[in-house]
């Protein structure tokens, strides 16, 4: 079980991944080199997967987001063909889902045109495939990695 501070540390390393140790301790109180034995131990748990850095999409000329809906045969398994749309750079998140789609991907494209190309040429010619739908988002209005994290539920 983690304690108070650490979930302040966990919130505040949430909200940025570079704050100096040096802040972190600041903001709760502790002497640097505490706070940073408190990181490496809540590394240690699991609590913190990695530190990645959000590049701007749109400046790398990725900016058309699109879900896409994978209906796949019964015969076929889903762990192997969602590693398979793993290796495609484009594909940013893949989930399993319940109802008549097994998958549902976030992906990452320059335009609907490459998109196409993705959907037609990679993704729907994967065997098992059985067919696709595709949701082309417009605009985004919020986009977050954040996991809200509840002061009173205890982390074992």
């Amino acid at each position: 079980m983690i304690d108070e501070i650490s979930l302040k540390i966990l919130k505040i390393l949430q909200k940025k991944a570079r704050i100096p140790n040096v802040e972190v301790a600041r903001q709760v109180g502790m002497a640097p080199s505490a706070v940073l034995e408190r990181i490496r131990k809540l590394e240690k748990m699991g609590l913190i997967d990695g530190y990645e850095v959000r590049l701007n999409p749109e400046r790398f000329g990725k900016g058309q987001v699109a879900f896409i809906q994978v209906q796949i045969d019964g015969r076929t398994q889903t762990k192997k063909l969602a590693g398979q749309l793993a290796l495609l750079a484009q594909v940013q998140e893949i989930h399993f889902v319940a109802g008549d789609d097994s998958l549902l991907l976030k992906v990452r494209e320059t335009d609907t045109r490459t998109l196409g190309r993705l959907v037609r040429e990679e993704i729907a010619a994967l065997k098992g495939v059985v067919s696709t739908r595709t949701t082309i988002v417009m605009e985004t209005f919020k986009e977050s990695a954040r996991i809200p994290i509840d002061d009173a539920v205890p982390i074992e």
